[in-house]
């Protein structure tokens, strides 16, 4: 019987003697163990991630630490959250990759995603020792540097689009066999540790002096005491955790943001999604969207080369064409695909009535869009006021400068909570946002 080693976290010296045994790493990128390079590359907020190259090709392992690299070990966490990352990465890929034949080629173009292309190859899985081994993905670079250099990225808004819309429908009860559901529901329920981080930086703690909370300080001193004094916005605030904490429509992402995709001018991957959990679908399109939102109130800061001018007008395009594709894609799929318990078409298509499967569409596709208007806008909050900040922002030097980028996304984001319900379409929120952002802010 084959002893179990207990947990060690591995360096960068010490990667390839521990993973010389790993077939599934040597078979691609060889056996000789003292020609890998290894780099750790991790700039998240829990984990250890390496890229090792060998004379064959690379790989890429990711390793859970038992707590969060951000703050230290006075902040420990579950291994066991790279258990449920790999189970989220095998979810997506089977049903992201399911390419669906009806989607109009006017929106999402005449190639769909490929089968299990939005999400890397998994190699292998040691639970034990928290580590997963995927594919290596290059020349692929994070979305939110792309954006943040400037870069248009032609396929990224239909890609996503298409993967929130499947993987959402997909691993809901609009689809998936009762019992099916209830026992993958059971086994991410155990996912309590980074749900709760979820629960507590997104909804909580932004909206008041909780102690990791940090902010562009003094700029934004007097901003931040506003929006922790207004009583709508927090009232909000917690009706939208109350609804992520009791509607576990689906399987979740649970952390879909512009540092969670990769990206070539041809290809978009998903990766990261260990904070997997059920909640409502409004949510992962919620948090997308808030980030080219972001984004978009952030490139004033990059303008050190000229206008950005093009660039916002390219974000803001982004979210609306996500949005289309996402509600096209759904559309199509309720109406192919809807072999679940929900709406189920005995009541409706089996007797001959298409309208009223369309009504209940709509209606459903109405409380997605009130619902992840105001997941954006506690997402932009948290990412400002909060422990956990976007490089968006963060990487504009001039303290002053950087201030007024996140002063107008701080009140966009507030509009977006507060009022959600009244909010008809995207090119209302969007002629918002160009409005605020050419406000001159003292």
């Amino acid at each position: 019987m084959t002893k179990t080693l207990s947990f060690e976290a591995l360096s960068a010296e010490s990667l390839p003697g521990r993973l010389a045994g790993t077939r599934a790493l040597t078979e691609r990128i060889g056996q000789d163990t003292a020609a890998w390079k290894v780099r750790e590359v991790g700039d998240g907020n829990l984990n250890l991630v390496f890229i090792v190259e060998g004379a064959e090709g690379a790989a890429v392992v990711k390793q859970a630490l038992p707590y969060v690299r951000l703050v230290g070990d006075s902040w420990p966490l579950p291994l066991k959250r790279s258990f449920f990352e790999y189970h989220a990465l095998t979810r997506q890929k089977a049903r992201a990759g399911k390419v669906v034949t009806g989607f109009p080629s006017g929106i999402a173009g005449k190639q769909s995603v490929s089968a299990g292309a939005i999400v890397p190859e998994i190699y292998h899985f040691d639970e034990e020792q928290a580590l997963i081994v995927m594919e290596y993905l290059s020349p692929h670079i994070i979305l939110r540097k792309a954006l943040i250099d400037g870069r248009r990225l032609p396929n990224i808004a239909r890609d996503l689009g298409l993967f929130m819309a499947r993987t959402l429908f997909r691993g809901s009860d609009l689809h998936m066999k009762a019992r099916d559901r209830k026992e993958d529901l059971a086994l991410f329920a155990d996912n309590a540790e980074l749900c709760d981080i979820t629960e507590n930086l997104v909804f909580t703690d932004p909206y008041f002096a909780a102690p990791m909370n940090r902010h562009t300080s003094p700029q934004l001193d007097r901003l931040a005491a506003e929006l922790r004094a207004d009583r709508d916005l927090k009232v909000e605030a917690q009706r939208l955790k109350h609804l992520f904490a009791a509607n576990a429509e689906t399987l979740l992402h649970g952390d879909l943001h512009t540092g969670s995709i990769m990206v070539t001018d041809t290809e978009t991957r998903v990766i990261d999604p260990e904070f997997a959990v059920y909640g409502p679908i409004a949510f992962d399109v919620g948090m997308a969207l808030a980030n080219f939102w972001m984004s978009f109130f952030s490139q004033r800061g990059h303008e050190n080369a000229g206008s950005r001018d093009t660039m916002r007008s390219y974000l803001l395009g982004v979210v609306v064409e996500t949005w289309a594709v996402f509600r096209t894609e759904f559309s199509h799929l309720w109406r192919t695909e809807r072999t679940g318990m929900l709406y189920h078409r005995s009541l409706f298509e089996d007797q001959g009535d298409i309208f009223g499967s369309e009504q209940a569409l709509d209606r459903f596709l109405h409380s997605i869009w009130v619902d992840l208007l105001g997941f954006a806008g506690v997402e932009i909050h948290r990412r400002i006021l909060g422990l956990a900040h976007n490089a968006d922002f963060e990487t504009i030097e001039n303290e002053d400068l950087r201030a007024k980028c996140e002063s107008k996304a701080l009140k966009f984001g507030r509009h977006l909570a507060v009022n959600r319900h009244a909010i008809h379409s995207l090119d209302e929120v969007n002629a918002l946002a160009e409005l605020i952002e050419r406000e001159t802010v003292s």
